[in-house]
C-alpha cells in the first residue's frame, strides 16, 4: 500500500497568507494539532499547534510561525514509511506530496489508524501466536509450513526486536480460531510459544489490544 492511497483532501489546508486564528480553527475544527501550508500548491512546511506562540492571532502565518518543512512523504512511499513519520515526529498529520513537491493531500491519524487495523488483520477472526526465537532462526517460511499443514494461514507478522538482544518476538495473526494443533507443532519443531490467543466471532478482542497499542505509542 503507497501513501497516495491513504492520501485525502478533505482537510483544506491553508496559506502562509492566512492567519494564525484561521489555522487554530482549523485544527479546532477536524481535531488535528498539524496543518499543512500550501501556496498554489506548492507544500511550504508542516505547522504545529505548538508553533503558535504569537497571541496575536490576527496576525499572517509567514511571519509569525516557525515551520516544520521537510515533514511529509512522498506520493509512491510505502505505508511503513507514514507509520514512520507519525511515529518520529509524533504526528498527528502527515503531509503526502507528487515528485515535484506539489501537495497532493493528507493522511490523518484516523487514516492510519484504519489501515494499521487492515494490514495487521485484527478484525479478522482467528487466533494469535507469539514465538521467542532467535534472530538468526526468524525464517518465515517453516513457520508458514508449519501452520499450512495445519490447513490454515497466515493473515500477518510482524517481528519486535529488543535492545542489546539477539533474541526477537513473532507475532503471527491466523485464520483459524482453534490453534491448539499448531501451538503442539510450534513446540514439536523446538519453538519458544511465548503467548497464544484463541479468537472468534464471539470472542475476539484483537481490536482491544490494538487500541491499547496505539494509547501506547501515544500517536
Amino acid at each position: 500500500m503507497l501513501a497516495i492511497e491513504l492520501a485525502a483532501d478533505i482537510i483544506p489546508p491553508v496559506t502562509t497568507g492566512d492567519t494564525l486564528q484561521k489555522a487554530i480553527d482549523r485544527m479546532v475544527e477536524f481535531r488535528i494539532r498539524h496543518l499543512p501550508i500550501v501556496n498554489e500548491q506548492q507544500f511550504v512546511g508542516l505547522l504545529a499547534e505548538s508553533d503558535i506562540t504569537e497571541p496575536d492571532h490576527n496576525l499572517s502565518i509567514d511571519t509569525h510561525v516557525p515551520l516544520l518543512v521537510n515533514t511529509f512523504v512522498y506520493q509512491e512511499q510505502h505505508v511503513y514509511d507514514v507509520i514512520r513519520m507519525f511515529y518520529e515526529h509524533q504526528l498527528s498529520a502527515v503531509p503526502v506530496l507528487d515528485a515535484a513537491k506539489n501537495y497532493t493531500g493528507l493522511i490523518t491519524l484516523n487514516d492510519m489508524s484504519n489501515c494499521f487495523a487492515e494490514i495487521t488483520a485484527v478484525n479478522e477472526p482467528g487466533g494469535i501466536i507469539v514465538l521467542e526465537i532467535s534472530n538468526k532462526d526468524n525464517a518465515m517460511s517453516q513457520m508458514a509450513q508449519i501452520v499450512e499443514a495445519d490447513n490454515a494461514q497466515i493473515l500477518s507478522s510482524y517481528v519486535r526486536t529488543f535492545p542489546h538482544s539477539t533474541r526477537i518476538e513473532v507475532t503471527l495473526k491466523l485464520n483459524k480460531p482453534d490453534i491448539a494443533s499448531i501451538n503442539a507443532a510450534f513446540l514439536r519443531y523446538g519453538y519458544d510459544v511465548k503467548a497464544t490467543f484463541s479468537q472468534n466471532d464471539n470472542d475476539d478482542d484483537s481490536m482491544d489490544r490494538y487500541d491499547s497499542f496505539m494509547n501506547y505509542l501515544n500517536m
